[in-house]
């Protein structure tokens, strides 16, 4: 069976326009999330979902670079790009990640698709409840599941933010993964949204080694830097939308 993680991208954003091809360590942030979507222990397609138009060209040509493949497909329309994106890699399995999430943890999202696969599950996330660092969202689905929601889904909010609908379907096997210990959502903000977002992951990624590390160790990283947490202190607990981009 075909795993693909898609990313869904775009140059546009109200609050910090072309934020995915900002620098941070050395690479864009777009980069810096295709890179962790490679390491994901039992991924086999990297995709980055990009709207139609070409506005959206840098964003395609970053990917591109990346060595993920780019699929194009409606801008408002997210949940029918993301059936365009899992069809163009052949996918049984899709996970989901967006853009704005610069430090996805592989290794968590290696045990969502575990969790899928082992308990015959049709989705998997780890943030309902939310528990882990608000940036290391993700959510897996099987692709049975991806074209049902494509061709049952009907409101606008459910078509914009992909995976509403999954989530309410009362005939769905779903399941989550929980952080044991304290919960993180709150206190660390990880996620690419604002000036204020962007000073921080900036900051942070000057500190951090080159090679992907796992979430304790940017954890380690902010308890010796204790400053940098309050650079988006401000933005705590702001969640505008469900996880998307």
């Amino acid at each position: 069976m075909t795993a693909a993680i898609i990313v869904q991208a775009r140059m546009g954003s109200t609050r910090l326009p072309g934020k995915v091809l900002k620098p941070l360590g050395g690479m864009t942030a777009l980069a810096q999330c295709l890179r962790r979507c490679k390491a994901i222990p039992g991924i086999d397609r990297v995709v980055c979902a990009i709207p139609h138009g070409d506005a959206e060209a840098p964003v395609a040509a970053e990917a591109e670079r990346c060595g993920a493949l780019v699929a194009r497909g409606p801008s408002d329309d997210v949940l029918k790009r993301y059936r365009i994106a899992a069809e163009a890699a052949g996918a049984d399995i899709v996970m989901r990640v967006t853009s704005d999430c610069p430090l996805i943890d592989p290794l968590l999202c290696g045990r969502l698709l575990t969790k899928l696969r082992d308990e015959g599950l049709d989705f998997v996330c780890n943030n309902t409840p939310h528990s882990w660092p608000h940036g290391l969202d993700a959510e897996a689905f099987t692709m049975r599941l991806l074209a049902e929601a494509d061709e049952r889904a009907t409101e606008p909010f459910d078509r914009e933010h992909v995976t509403p609908w999954m989530r309410r379907a009362p005939h769905l096997k779903r399941g989550n993964i929980a952080r044991d210990g304290a919960d993180l959502s709150e206190e660390c903000r990880w996620t690419l949204d604002y000036p204020e977002d962007y000073a921080f992951l900036a900051a942070l990624f000057e500190r951090l080694p080159e090679a992907i590390v796992p979430m304790d160790d940017v954890l380690a990283v902010l308890a010796a830097h204790p400053e940098l947490a309050e650079i988006n202190a401000m933005r705590r607990g702001v969640r505008a939308k469900p996880p998307g981009t």
